[in-house]
């Protein structure tokens, strides 16, 4: 067939991307043609999100894909969840999103819980009680900002704010609206009797619309400033990025539940069903039940990720120490593996700031004495990661009644080696890692999809398992007494740790 190219346009915590993916038939191909910084702005005192600048990626990504000779047909837009934007009534910005990681959220969940009661809301919602979570924040947004929701026509999800912006038509993408506790996990539409209770207007979602369903062709006006009059959809893919990294694991139609890991800033560690599961035990764990392409739910656990080691590398680099990852890797070989255990998700460790002085007081606190060089900061990220995915994995084992015999790792945090390596040997059981871009290319397989180059996720995987390279790693069977005792050590500073 003649080679049929799409745009993927995939959006990090730390930057955003512009990839052509083309597809010949039978291979995948992608070819990045634009990087761009995604940096938050603080102003005032709040942390936000620089829109304008992210969406000048976008069009100059469209303008770069469509000067280049590629003929691509399509655009697609992933990114993080639970961020938002409000519309006046002519369609613009009433202020700029907040981002998730600023300090004003915090304590919202707990107002919030005065009005809905934790467990009413996770037996609605089957989402995990981050503090940041876009229920909690719209409340006190009606508790504290009347002004600007009375001002409001419309609130967009991040990847819906930029589709709107390409096309003038306004919709809520199921995969990313299923992120921030708004959504019954049940019957997958809004979750009215909670939002009504909690006083948020549910008039201001625009309507529901799945994955793999086109938003609309690029606007006139967009068409102008990239100086094009080709005709290219806008599409909707699973637009929450997990969502569309979970499409790219590359499972074969034989292997039934298979366990994940969406390796990034941050790690969710899952399963793919199709139903959510909501138990007491669930609850307690706090598993998450959010929406996935083809009516799939995806159970997983939010973890700390590599934000431990980008925030720890900012601050190194603010004392002018300049390490590169391989450099920190290399500094955790040479490392004491499990000297120093923390709980990678402890409550100090959320907020942007000097995370490697946090680590030392969590060991110190914990009675493990104090890292005596950036070495070992490292070393205690990969191996307390490593084990958080061992605890991850174990409960959801005990959740399923099933037990995983491999985990598929994809995402960037594939290319971090030992990391792969430590997971083998905490869980015990074969790493498969890759893809890498594993976002983007689930991105471009739902374009692929409503395109009718594929037919479903299942295909697309097959394809993506011969088209990008997949690294495995077997556990160490000589190692696991010392993980097993690296183990008990873990669940005991799990039981202390702030959440």
């Amino acid at each position: 067939m003649k080679k049929y190219s799409v745009l993927g346009m995939d959006f990090g915590a730390s930057s955003g991307r512009g990839i052509i993916g083309s597809f010949d038939g039978e291979h995948i191909s992608l070819d990045e043609i634009h990087r761009f910084d995604n940096t938050p702005v603080s102003l005032a005192g709040q942390l936000v999100w620089d829109v304008p600048a992210l969406y000048g990626g976008i069009l100059t990504s469209l303008g770069k894909s469509l000067s280049g000779g590629e003929e691509i047909s399509s655009v697609g837009i992933d990114t993080w969840g639970v961020d938002y934007c409000y519309l006046d009534r002519r369609g613009h910005m009433l202020s700029l999103p907040v981002h998730y990681r600023d300090e004003g959220v915090n304590g919202a969940d707990e107002e919030f819980f005065k009005v809905v009661p934790w467990e009413e809301l996770y037996s609605v919602t089957g989402i995990q009680n981050l503090n940041f979570n876009t229920i909690y924040r719209l409340y006190k947004d009606a508790k504290y900002k009347p002004e600007i929701v009375a001002s409001a026509s419309k609130l967009l999800f991040m990847p819906d704010l930029f589709g709107y912006f390409l096309t003038h038509c306004a919709a809520t993408e199921y995969t990313i609206a299923s992120t921030g506790a708004v959504l019954d996990a049940k019957t997958r539409g809004f979750a009215d009797g909670i939002l009504d209770r909690a006083g948020i207007n549910k008039d201001l979602f625009a309507p529901i619309t799945p994955p793999a369903s086109c938003l609309g062709p690029l606007s006139d006006d967009v068409k102008a400033q990239i100086n094009t009059t080709c005709g290219v959809d806008v599409i909707n893919v699973a637009s929450h990025d997990t969502a569309s990294a979970v499409i790219a694991v590359p499972a074969s139609r034989d292997e039934g539940d298979f366990v994940y890991i969406s390796s990034g800033t941050w790690s969710l560690l899952g399963t793919e069903t199709t139903e959510p599961l909501i138990t007491p035990e669930t609850m307690k764990d706090c598993f998450t039940n959010e929406g996935g392409a083809e009516g799939t739910v995806r159970v997983l656990k939010n973890i700390a990720g590599l934000w431990l080691l980008q925030e720890s590398r900012r601050q190194w680099r603010r004392e002018g120490k300049s390490y590169t990852f391989d450099d920190m890797e290399s500094m955790a070989r040479r490392s004491v593996p499990a000297k120093f255990i923390i709980n990678p998700d402890d409550a100090s460790l959320t907020p942007p700031g000097d995370m490697p002085s946090r680590i030392t007081k969590l060991c110190e606190a914990s009675g493990q004495g104090t890292p005596q060089d950036d070495g070992e900061i490292v070393r205690a990220i990969y191996d307390s990661l490593a084990l958080r995915y061992r605890w991850c994995v174990e409960r959801l084992n005990a959740h399923r009644g099933t037990k995983a015999r491999h985990i598929h790792i994809v995402g960037g945090g594939v290319k971090e080696k030992l990391l792969c390596s430590l997971a083998a040997d905490a869980c015990g059981v074969p790493v498969l890692a890759g893809p890498v871009e594993a976002t983007a290319i689930g991105n471009i397989s739902e374009q692929l999809i409503y395109a009718k180059k594929l037919s479903n996720i299942a295909e697309a995987r097959e394809v993506i398992a011969r088209s990008f390279d997949i690294a495995i790693y077997e556990p160490h069977a000589e190692a696991k007494d010392a993980w097993d005792d690296a183990y008990e050590r873990f669940l005991k500073i799990l039981s202390t740790s702030s959440k």
